[in-house]
């Protein structure tokens, strides 16, 4: 009979040092902890004045948690300590729970015991059931530390307890479902949570097994423990109501996430939208359909929470996560938080059919619009709004106000090649401007036509001269204009300059390639 529920249990041992050794700087080190085998060094984490957690190379060499900083080091000379860091700590278990994201839709790292997570592990029958389910966890956790331990089973305290055995140290532990009771009856009592002083009080007793305490009279254990000793019986029994619920997804298109802690920066955010994403995209792949907008909500935390959604639409309708990353990422990295954010939502506010275009390597002439606005989201983040723009077409004569440049926030095919000049072509021939025409001194001959001029300190002798053509126009502006064109080629510098005489005198305003 299949388990109304079933949950798995991602224990990571000594997540708060690798953590911290993810973010402590160091010169030519792999900084990846499960090739770095920081395990093998005897590292501890300190809190005020005392050990907080220590690697298993410390515990070898006699050093425990509690210990004070001068205890530790007698034992161990060569002790490397760093601080613990609650914001670094926080930041990494939001990493790996996005990573965890991507394998179920229900995670829950566990506040009091950093380095663990509920995940939910009921209804994968249809992709490979929970034996693939608990490869996939492993592998992801082994990022961390490689004797990552995962265990499933009916309840989140009967899976955490048995990442403890010794089975779950060479592959995923499995409990059949309805044995959790059955399974408890031989865990130390020590796995189940409770008070040091409830502790202390059960082993003076002689109770040493979680069977031993399901065992007692719950009336009796409520009259001399209370509610805190009716919990741990019920426990006992393997009578858990917790559930891996921190991240949801009751609409395949949309996926809610708190964070373990608020954050103030983007970065644990990104980990969220890239593991919610992938997600996301399998849902609308499977369906044969692609996002058109993606919808990022941010829930800021304070006294009265509020919720902030902005979308991103690409240029084309997509289901592939690397582009609709890029353009979520940019979205990101312009977003300025003005409160620290504890919960994030990703969702597709709007989907279309897929269409059916494929990419040809062999045909130089196609373009993947979807990696093109991708690389254009990137540089607008990186170099501003406005740093990619597209020439268009003015209404006027005059050449420097026939065209104009127009920033653009989703990729375009390119123009026809006249079009790049934002002016006037001849015979194939492309208009440079200058940013704005500059004064020359021109020779005429007896006819009025140049046949010399100076610019910038050099001297042009012209061979060819075409003109004059003569513009006028917008005399209802401010700044109406009326000119005599030339375009002469320079013996000099081997170029056709474009120059105009008007009122005020000669003016070089560009040249044709």
């Amino acid at each position: 009979m299949t388990s109304p529920s079933r949950v798995a249990c991602v224990r990571i041992p000594r997540f708060p040092i690798a953590a911290a050794w993810l973010a402590a700087p160091r010169d030519g080190d792999d900084r990846d902890p499960s090739t770095a085998h920081w395990d093998t060094q005897p590292i501890a984490l300190v809190r005020g004045t005392t050990l907080r957690t220590v690697t298993a190379e410390a515990a070898r060499q006699g050093i425990r948690t509690g210990m004070t900083l001068p205890q530790a080091r007698a034992r161990c000379a060569t002790l490397t300590t760093w601080t613990w860091d609650e914001p670094t700590l926080a930041r990494e278990i939001t990493r790996a729970s996005a990573a965890f994201l991507s394998a179920s839709p229900q995670v829950t790292p566990l506040r009091e015991a950093p380095g663990t997570w509920w995940v939910g592990a009921q209804g994968f029958e249809g992709i490979g059931g929970e034996g693939h389910l608990a490869r996939l966890l492993l592998r992801l956790a082994r990022a961390w530390h490689p004797d990552a331990r995962v265990a499933i089973a009916d309840t989140c305290i009967t899976a955490q307890t048995a990442t403890w055995s010794t089975r779950a140290h060479r592959e995923p532990v499995h409990i059949a479902p309805g044995e959790d009771a059955v399974y408890l009856m031989r865990v130390p009592l020590a796995l189940l949570p409770m008070d040091a002083e409830l502790r202390e009080t059960l082993h003076a007793l002689g109770l040493r097994t979680a069977g031993e305490v399901a065992a007692l009279d719950p009336l009796d254990v409520e009259r001399r423990w209370g509610a805190e000793g009716l919990a741990l019986w019920r426990l006992a029994r393997a009578d858990d109501p917790r559930r891996a619920s921190l991240a949801t997804r009751d609409d395949p298109r949309h996926v809610t996430q708190e964070l373990p802690a608020a954050v103030t920066t983007m970065e644990p955010i990104l980990f969220v939208v890239r593991a919610a994403l992938d997600r996301l995209v399998r849902t609308l792949a499977a369906d044969g359909r692609a996002a058109a907008a993606i919808a990022i909500t941010l829930t800021m935390a304070g006294a009265r929470p509020r919720r902030i959604t902005r979308e991103v639409r690409p240029a084309t309708p997509m289901a592939r996560v690397g582009p609709l990353f890029e353009r979520c990422r940019a979205l990101l990295d312009s977003w300025t938080l003005d409160a620290p954010v504890d919960a994030v939502e990703v969702g597709v506010a709007h989907a279309v059919t897929a269409t059916a275009e494929q990419g040809d390597l062999l045909t130089p002439a196609w373009r993947d619009a979807a990696a093109a606005d991708a690389a254009l989201a990137r540089l607008r983040t990186t170099l501003g709004a406005d740093a990619v723009v597209r020439p268009v077409r003015r209404d006027s004569h005059a050449p420097e106000r026939a065209g104009a440049w127009d920033a653009i926030e989703t990729f375009t095919p390119p123009p026809p090649i006249d079009a790049l000049t934002g002016a006037v072509t001849r015979d194939g021939r492309a208009l440079r401007l200058l940013p704005a025409p500059e004064a020359i001194h021109v020779t005429t001959d007896a006819h009025g036509t140049p046949c010399e001029l100076r610019w910038r300190g050099a001297r042009h002798t012209l061979t060819q001269v075409q003109g004059p053509e003569r513009l006028s126009g917008e005399w209802w502006q401010a700044d109406p204009f009326t000119r005599e064109y030339w375009r002469c080629v320079s013996a000099t510098a081997g170029a056709s300059l474009v120059i105009y005489r008007e009122a005020r005198g000669w003016r070089v305003q560009g040249w044709e390639d």
